[in-house]
């Protein structure tokens, strides 16, 4: 059976970057199709009608519905109607869970959910932002999400919900899943060496600091003057978290211990850490 996964791509966080790949890093997988429908940048209705068109008429057997603030009016009118049309949904968001009743309408809904707790806002000011900031800032915040963990565990969620499709669940009998990425869920069974593990930890506390700051100098702060110090600084923590995390690889390959779980052409994970070893 070929298990058919939606991604609805409603503007942009770094997790919607690897979506689809990490559920098929070497696209040889012949239990999957993936289908992207994406609203480019912007999140007006107009963009999100024409994503959730797309995602109707492909009929995928569930669908993530990657957003930055996933409790917007569009992203979550997207994943309503998506749900109304027998499409069971999953959603990837960034740090909802201080908007109080929004997270707990989430938390009580039919619907998946991951948090990704890290996968902070970008610094927007114009006198700050331009393209190369923008992708710079993104390259640093994939390799945090990636090295941490956050991505294999984001990655293995999804795999369960692909697994259920296979056994013959559909629609409201799948188990979605309800997962906070925080740091602590981020690095377990990650790391064999204490050190690498401390390290990719505090990558992920420093990445999910830099939401804060840059609310602070994007919404908060109105002299730009003041608010161009403050986004540049998140910016910094998100490069010093890269590096710690690049550290932390480092310190797994010194042990010759990185963890490694490739999927195999039929959607079975095989895993390994020696580097010079066949997968099991």
């Amino acid at each position: 059976m070929v298990v058919k996964v939606g991604i609805a791509k409603l503007g942009n966080i770094a997790s919607g970057v690897m979506g689809e790949l990490l559920l098929d890093e070497r696209a040889d997988r012949e239990d999957v199709q993936t289908f992207m429908a994406t609203s480019g940048t912007k999140l007006q209705p107009e963009d999100i009608d024409r994503v959730v068109s797309n995602m109707k008429a492909w009929k995928p057997d569930f669908a993530i519905v990657v957003s930055p603030n996933g409790v917007l009016p569009g992203p979550k009118g997207a994943r309503e109607q998506l749900l109304a049309a027998g499409i069971p949904c999953v959603v990837i968001t960034d740090d909802i869970t201080t908007k109080k009743e929004e997270w707990e309408a989430l938390k009580a809904s039919k619907f998946g959910y991951i948090i990704m707790k890290a996968d902070a806002m970008i610094g927007a000011r114009r006198e700050f932002l331009d393209p190369v900031e923008m992708a710079d800032y993104n390259g640093n915040l994939v390799k945090v999400l990636a090295l941490t963990g956050a991505f294999r565990k984001m990655q293995l969620a999804l795999d369960k919900v692909i697994d259920q499709v296979k056994a013959g669940k559909s629609g409201d009998a799948l188990e979605l899943p309800k997962i906070v990425m925080t740091s602590d869920k981020a690095v377990e069974a990650e790391f064999t060496n204490p050190y690498a593990m401390a390290k990719a930890r505090a990558a992920y506390e420093i990445a999910q600091a830099v939401a804060g700051v840059n609310v602070k100098g994007c919404f908060m702060t109105k002299e730009w003057e003041a608010y161009i110090p403050i986004v540049t600084s998140a910016h910094e923590m998100m490069r010093c978290a890269a590096i710690l995390c690049d550290e932390a690889r480092e310190i797994e390959k010194g042990c010759d211990a990185v963890i490694r779980k490739p999927h195999k052409k039929d959607g079975v994970l095989v895993a390994k850490t020696k580097l010079i070893s066949k997968p099991e």
